[in-house]
């Protein structure tokens, strides 16, 4: 049987479920996590195990698909979300091959990807980190694929599939939103190249559709219902998802603007405030310059474009997600871009060869081509995680690299251990907006109050009635000021009731646990 076989590919694939879960729990045994994971083991416990009403939590968690794929394996605790991304790169591979497969009959552009997919610091980021990176490039590779498709068959049905693509792509990153933006005057390009007319030029074809009424007519129709077909379930979906929200949380923008409902809101604010205040801060993305460095990061991108030199519609595609990053980079001006935004272009470009690769006259010699472009793009794609301006990114090349023991949860899991060792009807008031690393860590979140649970509120202003214990940020913690759980809540409420005291029973440089006491018994803060 050839590699391109169904049965050879499934057995690829188990292959690189098993070595990313190998890498994945090597770093997990280093003591690695990220906010991401974190977030979605915090917010699954809640749902499976948590008491009170816990639909807002299941229905206005964000990004949604990525919450929900980590589901599936909540039985491997933290491990979970390493374990979703190992078997998502791994479907990822495998449906990249199976296109080679259906589309060229040469083995060798199945190992180029191989090569790639075993190689590639970003892939294996993708697939070892625990992140939701994976579901952004399936879906992302999905929505381009049937879009292709759609221009060589002109055949609706892929259009239909794309749009549905792109909702679920939507709802694994918000911000893919914007990609309709770019794609509104591309329709018309496709529309004019759809009309069977003898000029190929664009430009000409616009001017003899417009000066024919029947063409006219045509051009219209076939324009509108193009864009009813790619665009309008994507905004449906946004629109019913927005009103969920208004209707649970009183907010359109919940579950983007939230961080009990998404975990990036903070930590990009917060990665971006420490960069800016460091006194060694550069510049690290310049506006315009983005699109180069993706190039550097991906050359193989421009022998995509090259491919496609004589498809004008079709080089505007490949151009789209350039436009796309430059608008993220303008709108979201403090928060630094992340690396799924250039691993997009990895798996757009080798798309791109997929389709037109049966074209190319020498393929030994354009295969060889495409190895000396990979190992380049292997190269830069380590010297950008390892010089990212995002923490998270520089970490992963530390603890996988260098082999160096992360401590940077260490805080988190001595408070949880120290939650697990109180008695089961101990009472605890945590703010899990900065606090989900803690209960990711906790055995049993059932004794511990959280912001999601209706009497929340009134434990926050009557301590002594409601919890045993409270778990506060220290001055030293970074995300002190984002939760009224600080060292001024203890003051706050020692001078509203003075009834109340705190002795403080467990320390970290990040976290204080406090026992709440009565009467002035015991030691008091």
């Amino acid at each position: 049987m050839k590699v391109t076989g169904t049965l050879y590919l499934i057995i690829l694939t188990l292959i690189l479920v098993i070595y990313y879960l190998v890498c994945g729990i090597y770093l997990n045994k280093l003591g690695y996590y990220n906010h991401e994971s974190l977030f979605y083991i915090e917010k699954s416990k809640i749902v499976f195990e948590g008491l009170g009403n816990r639909l807002k939590v299941m229905g206005l968690t964000a990004p949604m698909i990525p919450f929900y794929a980590n589901f599936p394996f909540l039985f491997f605790k933290t491990l979970a979300p390493v374990i979703a991304s190992a078997t998502g790169t791994a479907v990822l591979f495998y449906i990249i091959a199976s296109t080679i497969a259906k589309r060229l009959n040469d083995e060798g552009y199945i190992w180029l990807l191989l090569i790639l997919f075993l190689f590639h610091p970003g892939i294996i980021y993708t697939a070892a980190s625990g992140k939701s990176i994976y579901l952004i490039l399936i879906f992302f590779f999905l929505f381009f694929l049937n879009l292709f498709k759609f221009y060589r068959s002109n055949t609706t049905f892929h259009v239909s599939i794309a749009s549905i693509c792109l909702v679920i792509l939507i709802f694994c990153d918000y911000k893919f939103i914007w990609l309709t933006l770019f794609f509104l005057p591309l329709v018309l390009s496709i529309t004019i190249h759809s009309l069977n007319l003898g000029e190929q030029e664009s430009i000409f074809r616009l001017f003899l559709s417009f000066n024919s009424p029947s063409l006219r007519r045509k051009l219209i129709n076939k324009t509108f219902a193009l864009y009813i077909i790619l665009f309008s379930l994507p905004m449906a979906a946004v629109l019913c998802y927005k009103l969920l929200n208004l209707t649970h949380a009183s907010d359109l923008n919940y579950f983007a603007e939230s961080p009990y409902a998404t975990w990036n809101v903070l930590i990009d604010k917060l990665s971006f405030d420490q960069l800016t205040t460091n006194t060694n801060y550069k510049i690290p993305e310049i506006s315009i310059l983005l699109s180069a460095r993706v190039v550097l990061f991906c050359p193989m991108i421009l022998i995509a474009m090259y491919l496609f030199r004589e498809s004008t519609y079709q080089v505007l595609t490949i151009l789209i997600p350039f436009a796309f990053i430059e608008f993220l980079h303008i709108k979201y001006d403090k928060v630094f871009l992340a690396y799924q935004y250039y691993m997009i272009f990895l798996i757009l470009a080798y798309l791109c060869v997929i389709f037109k690769a049966h074209t190319v006259k020498n393929h030994r010699s354009f295969k060889l081509l495409l190895l000396i472009t990979i190992i380049f793009q292997l190269y830069f794609g380590w010297y950008y995680l390892r010089t990212s301006s995002i923490a998270e990114e520089q970490n992963f090349v530390k603890v996988l690299f260098n082999r160096e023991p992360d401590d940077k949860q260490q805080d988190n899991m001595e408070v949880a251990n120290y939650l697990n060792s109180l008695p089961t009807q101990s009472h605890v008031l945590v703010d899990d907006a900065i606090a989900y690393g803690i209960i990711a860590f906790t055995n049993d979140i059932k004794p511990i109050i959280m912001p999601y649970e209706g009497n929340f509120l009134s434990a926050l202003e009557s301590p002594d009635k409601y919890v045993d214990y409270v778990v506060v940020a220290t001055a030293k913690n970074v995300v002190s000021g984002y939760t009224q759980l600080n060292n001024k809540y203890i003051l706050s409420i020692r001078q509203t009731i003075p009834d109340v005291n705190f002795r403080k029973v467990f320390e970290t440089n990040d976290w204080t646990v406090y026992r709440v006491i009565t009467n002035g018994s015991g030691n008091t803060l």
